[in-house]
């Protein structure tokens, strides 16, 4: 009898963990460089950002396996997903115009009061093996998204500077004190990584640095609150814990930093390049909801959840709760998490959408893993969640790009809302099943998106809390860039 009761378990588990599929996608762009340095059919690490009916989403092309891209590639829908225009942005990269080897980190942003769209990125020279972060860069669009200006700076290296790890935000309020200013926040890897913020009061044409503290980081996300208030949501240089910097003058100066959280996670199978790198939104009020993959829900750290904290100042967080994807004993592991809010919700009616990355089975190897894409919503502010749909895959790591990181997806996913409140999903896929440095098409790895926006259903299944590890972070200390 207690045989038959266990497997009944272990079948109710598989149920609970096996997620409906999806409607079908859309693929944005293709790979068209043919510079034998870089994997090619290739694409990676996606952000995107929607306003209105129009969505932007960006993306690296063309990965190197030691750092960077040929180009930055763009997508651009003007009636809420239902079709696309593509491109690459110029004069970045030698191979569309510009001067620099090559550029990452693509970040998108809106600035609504100069009715500009923005890409920020990170150009990156090389010098015999050296690959050091020159620049950050900003390229514009006047014309709603579809054509796109050459870049202008925000920052350049100088005097031992090594720049990573770029993200852009402008405040899109128009009651707020600081309304049309935009923000970047990145960081300086050739000097422990030290936070840097700028910010733009002209539509991005002009930057100047902001004050910030002695801090070492990694990965941040910058949000604007409503009454101008700029939380920026990043984690410590050394991926030890989550934490929050915020501006209350205009992106002037900062104080911080505040501890959202110490992270646990997981190292992530297969070889595959995956760190909890922090992915922030707010609601319509300002609450900022925060998401990473972390372990603390598992016993001995053997897989990761997707946890969120949330705040209404960006100083006081709560404690990080499960989101309740599959049961704690289902053996599957998520990763590299994107949120969306619906910014005409707030409080117990925020609307959330995540998409995310994981395998059904945890303990897999790089020739046995299945990556999967996944997408969970929540209708009352996290509280419940919905039941899981699966939006892509199984995928092969095989067919993807071997940097000296892992096998690359990005070290981010996006997630946005259209103006009907459906949310969209931007994500890699791989269709092939090898990947060869310089073969112009052995590689299959492109941006999708279901070809319809999802609707975010929320469901019965409660948010968890109840940490069962708080012994140490699974993964090595991290001192490699990012890039």
């Amino acid at each position: 009898m207690r045989s038959f009761r266990a497997l009944c378990q272990v079948v109710a588990a598989m149920l609970l963990a096996s997620p409906t599929a999806a409607t079908g996608l859309a693929q944005l762009s293709t790979d068209p460089y043919t510079n034998t340095t870089s994997f090619h059919r290739t694409e990676v690490e996606p952000d995107s950002f929607s306003f209105g009916s129009t969505l932007v989403a960006a993306f690296q092309v063309g990965r190197f396996p030691d750092g960077g891209a040929s180009d930055i590639g763009w997508a651009t829908s003007t009636n809420d997903g239902a079709s696309w225009t593509n491109g690459f942005l110029p004069g970045i990269t030698v191979f569309d115009g510009g001067s620099y080897s090559r550029v990452s980190d693509p970040s998108v942003g809106y600035d609504a009061q100069h009715d500009v769209w923005l890409i920020a990125s990170l150009a990156l020279l090389q010098s015999g093996s050296a690959i050091d972060g020159a620049a950050v860069l900003v390229n514009r669009s006047t014309n709603g998204g579809l054509a796109w200006n050459n870049p202008v700076n925000v920052a350049v290296a100088s005097g031992g500077q090594d720049f990573d790890k770029d993200w852009i935000v402008c405040d899109n309020t128009p009651t707020s004190p600081f309304y049309g200013t935009c923000y970047v926040q990145y960081d300086d890897f050739g000097n422990s990584n030290q936070l840097h913020m700028a910010r733009s009061t002209d539509g991005g044409l002009n930057w100047v640095e902001a004050v910030v503290p002695a801090a070492t980081v990694i990965g941040g996300q910058p949000l604007v609150q409503p009454n101008g208030t700029v939380v920026l949501v990043i984690d410590d240089g050394f991926e030890g814990s989550v934490e929050s910097f915020l501006s209350t003058d205009g992106g002037g100066t900062y104080t911080g930093p505040f501890e959202i959280a110490p992270i646990q996670s997981h190292p992530v199978a297969g070889s595959l390049r995956s760190d909890p790198l922090p992915s922030a939104e707010l609601d319509g009020l300002g609450r900022v909801y925060v998401v990473w993959q972390d372990c603390r829900f598992r016993r001995v750290c053997s897989a990761n959840d997707i946890v969120m904290s949330r705040s209404d100042d960006g100083i006081r967080w709560r404690r990080p709760r499960r989101i309740p994807i599959d049961p704690r004993r289902s053996g599957a592991d998520h990763f590299i998490p994107g949120i969306a809010v619906d910014p005409t919700t707030a409080g117990r009616d925020g609307r959330i959408g995540i998409t995310y990355y994981y395998y059904p089975v945890a303990g897999c190897s790089s020739s046995t893993c299945e990556l999967d894409v996944g997408f969970v919503s929540s209708t009352n502010g996290g509280t419940r969640w919905s039941d899981p749909i699966q939006l892509a895959g199984p995928m092969a790591l095989t067919g993807l790009p071997l940097t000296t990181g892992g096998y690359m997806v990005g070290d981010y996913i996006s997630t946005s809302y259209d103006a009907n409140h459906l949310a969209h999903g931007i994500f890699m896929v791989g269709t092939g099943a090898g990947c060869t440095l310089g073969s112009i098409t052995s590689c299959d790895e492109a941006t999708y998106t279901p070809t319809a926006g999802l609707l975010v259903s929320g469901g019965s299944r409660s948010v968890e809390g109840g940490a069962v590890y708080g012994g140490p972070d699974g993964r090595p200390t991290r001192r490699a860039s990012s890039r």
